[in-house]
């Protein structure tokens, strides 16, 4: 992805959580040259991959593949006591994040506003292949049972919770507007708790044809590891 592209999507995102009275961390807000004048009081930050998180999947096709995500708080097992991360995300119409599950994190997909989020679901076999087995999860605490590979539709209000090895792709749906989707979860591991169903790239490799206007969390290690 280019960094340009990167910059114009982050604008755009700033603008809808605006329309949706979200608003992010101060810091979400910091220049490069505000991340390199507090990069000895950020380890926190930088070491859970707070902030930003642009992708594309590998893709090359943002708005037809991909996701922006910014990840509010977020524990890291083994190293301090919480145990829980917050996401806010947007996906537009037809907007997919491909096929995947989670090995050690539960989480809570909920669609916070806007449009309509589509979520297609199978069970991963033991094998983590597609099982053919009902899908059994639950909608706002109540209970549904589905073939494999059906879809169901959130409305602004309504959540889902995903538990672990339960392979999940969703969009916006087509003709309802774009989504603002939250996360609540276990700890967040984007490095190594992602099985994809086809392999993809899971952060972009950037091509810097302009200035970051933020810094994503995959920026970190580049700009202020000296």
């Amino acid at each position: 992805m280019k960094r340009s592209e990167i910059n114009q999507i982050i604008r755009d995102a700033e603008t809808f959580l605006a329309s949706r009275q979200f608003v992010l961390p101060e810091w979400a807000n910091w220049s490069l040259a505000d991340w390199q004048a507090n990069k000895d009081r950020v380890g926190y930050i930088t070491e859970r991959m707070l902030g930003w998180d642009i992708t594309d999947f590998g893709s090359g096709d943002f708005l037809h593949r991909g996701l922006f995500l910014f990840t509010i708080r977020n524990g890291k097992y083994g190293v301090d006591k919480k145990p829980y991360a917050e996401k806010i995300m947007i996906v537009e119409e037809n907007q997919e994040t491909p096929m995947h599950f989670h090995w050690s994190k539960m989480e809570d997909i909920i669609n916070r506003g806007g449009g309509n989020l589509v979520i297609e679901l199978y069970n991963a076999d033991k094998d983590e292949q597609f099982a053919q087995t009902p899908v059994h999860f639950r909608i706002d605490g109540i209970e549904h049972v589905m073939e494999p590979g059906g879809r169901i539709v959130l409305h602004p209000g309504q959540s889902i919770c995903m538990e672990q090895y339960l392979y999940h792709r969703f969009y916006g749906e087509p003709g309802h507007g774009k989504v603002m989707v939250g996360e609540v979860s276990q700890c967040n591991d984007d490095t190594s708790d992602n099985r994809f169903y086809e392999p993809v790239g899971r952060f972009p490799e950037i091509e810097e044809d302009e200035a970051p206007l933020h810094l994503l969390c995959s920026d970190y290690g580049k700009f202020l590891s000296e």
